[in-house]
């Protein structure tokens, strides 16, 4: 059994470029799938947010538009509320990188609004890197590395091969005329090359010890890449 920290948003929204606010959180799909992937293969999650605030998720990815139908997002719900991981987490300034085999980093716009200037979650990120610990970071959770920087303020994953939430699907979605700055435009201006994959569809990435999906549909396959590195 290996010892998997889930890094979390904890806000609940996302401030567009006009400064007003957009209900957001993390996307449920990318959190619930790998947890369910990670306990069938009787890891130990423990989930850390900014401040130890409880995880929320974005009411977009509970409806049965994002689900398949009623029945899908009555058992997304139920996964969400049910799960306990997601009601005690502890805070991102307490925790050691090196207590886990493993990080996973959820995506949703929720991250965009305090995982993308947290210095604990730059910080964890980079402990992790350094010490060769799988990484795995989908959609938008990529904004998390946009804080991971070394004394000389370069971005300690610079050349690296990513996946995330690219422009092209922030475009198609409607976001991006709204959005104060793009995640892939911004993870490439420090140093990241994103190897994107056709909108929508699965696309997972790996480079060294970081393990990445471009969106939603990727976390079921990067979780499973994960549970074979642990295994």
């Amino acid at each position: 059994m290996a010892k998997i920290l889930f890094m979390m948003t904890g806000s609940d929204h996302w401030t567009l470029k006009d400064g007003s606010r957009r209900t957001s959180g993390y996307w449920a799909e990318e959190a619930v799938t790998p947890l369910e992937a990670f306990r069938a293969a009787g890891h130990e999650v423990t989930v850390a947010t900014p401040g130890g605030v409880v995880p929320p998720a974005d009411p977009a990815s509970l409806g049965p538009g994002t689900n398949g139908g009623e029945e899908g997002a009555a058992r997304m719900r139920a996964a969400v509320e049910q799960a306990p991981e997601f009601s005690r987490p502890l805070a991102l300034a307490d925790v050691d990188a090196s207590d886990y085999a493993a990080v996973y980093v959820p995506g949703g716009h929720g991250p965009m609004e305090d995982l993308a200037v947290d210095p604990d979650a730059g910080r964890l990120l980079t402990s992790a890197l350094d010490a060769n610990t799988p990484i795995g970071i989908v959609c938008h959770g990529p904004a998390a590395l946009l804080t991971a920087t070394r004394p000389d303020g370069s971005n300690a994953f610079a050349g690296f091969d990513i996946a995330c939430f690219t422009d092209k699907e922030e475009e198609l979605a409607g976001s991006a005329p709204s959005a104060p700055w793009l995640l892939e435009t911004r993870l490439k201006e420090v140093g990241l090359r994103v190897e994107d994959g056709p909108p929508f569809r699965p696309h997972t990435q790996r480079d060294r010890n970081l393990f990445s999906g471009q969106n939603p549909s990727s976390s079921a396959p990067l979780a499973n890449e994960l549970v074979r590195v642990l295994a």
